[in-house]
């Protein structure tokens, strides 16, 4: 395991007083340089290693963490009895770009999140990936190997408006949201009617076995019972209309009517957006566009149909 440092690197001791370190010297100056060339802490560290450069008398390992604490220390400048190896300009120029690209850096936000947990691929049922870390490159993706990538880039903003443009279609239009079925459905199968006869046969004889008949008789209200479906989706349809019911056009996307209403969103490999409501019926946002390319796309109209029957 590699020693810490006693001393900044760039620096040793001689004869009991801090002096620059020839090799470690010149090593913090081309840090700098790279910086401000472009290059990322990373790739300062990779070099680093490349070139052979000890961060410590016995390890020539290097991470962007080293790099970064050379970026921001103070010493260089010639400061508490070190020698100077970085002149001031130089220093501010690197430190400004510094700040500037971490606080250029988008965090995920909550409201995103939830977006993010429920958005699918339509042609393969996966969810998407949204790639990249900052705001100015992120796109989203399909990345099940098994698929195909999508045809245009799609943002996080593209896909918040076409969610806003659907609920404000629902809340204009509620019916579009209506769910077909009824709440209970009974449809006995041929093992039910077969039960049921046999259960005839055994009461019209003249001698009944009524212990038998009545283990039969629990026996088909099983197979019956299994003949019975469910649904909420009525329900969760007079939940929704309650809740769009209160609500104005959005001018903004209230998260919290999303998180109650929407169970999931599909997107095509076309860049079609599919918003599935919480009780399965579905409202398609249309969206046309003009550049098929990797890098843009543009929405020339916004409009929305329901997919339902």
């Amino acid at each position: 395991m590699a020693k810490n440092r006693t001393i900044p690197f760039g620096y040793c001791m001689q004869n009991g007083e801090i002096t620059m370190d020839f090799t470690e010297s010149k090593a913090v100056v081309k840090i700098f340089e790279e910086y401000l060339n472009g290059s990322s802490l990373l790739q300062i560290a990779k070099l680093m290693e490349y070139e052979k450069i000890r961060y410590t008398a016995d390890s020539d390992h290097w991470n962007k963490n080293m790099v970064k604490r050379i970026i921001e220390n103070e010493k260089y400048l010639g400061n508490d009895k070190y020698p100077q190896i970085i002149d001031e300009n130089t220093f501010k120029t690197v430190n400004e770009k510094r700040v500037k690209k971490a606080t250029s850096v988008c965090v995920i936000s909550d409201d995103l999140q939830e977006i993010r947990n429920r958005i699918y691929c339509l042609e393969c049922g996966h969810r998407l990936s949204r790639i990249g870390g900052n705001c100015r490159h992120e796109k989203w993706d399909c990345r099940n190997p098994d698929c195909y990538r999508l045809e245009y880039q799609l943002t996080d903003q593209m896909i918040i408006s076409s969610v806003m443009t659907v609920l404000n279609t629902a809340i204009a239009n509620p019916s579009l949201i209506e769910s077909s079925g009824e709440i209970s459905v009974y449809s006995p199968t041929a093992d039910v009617i077969r039960k049921q006869n046999e259960i005839s046969q055994m009461l019209d004889s003249s001698r009944v076995d009524f212990d038998r008949v009545k283990a039969e008789i629990f026996r088909l209200a099983e197979l019956k019972y299994d003949c019975c479906t469910y649904s909420d989706n009525p329900h969760k349809t007079d939940e929704i209309k309650a809740l769009l019911k209160k609500h104005e056009q959005l001018n903004t996307l209230d998260i919290g009517l999303f998180k109650a209403c929407i169970s999931r969103i599909w997107i095509s490999h076309f860049c079609t957006i599919e918003i599935e409501f919480i009780n399965g019926a579905t409202i398609k946002n249309i969206t046309e566009r003009t550049n098929k390319n990797a890098n843009s796309t543009e929405c020339n109209d916004n409009s929305c149909q329901s997919t339902n029957g």
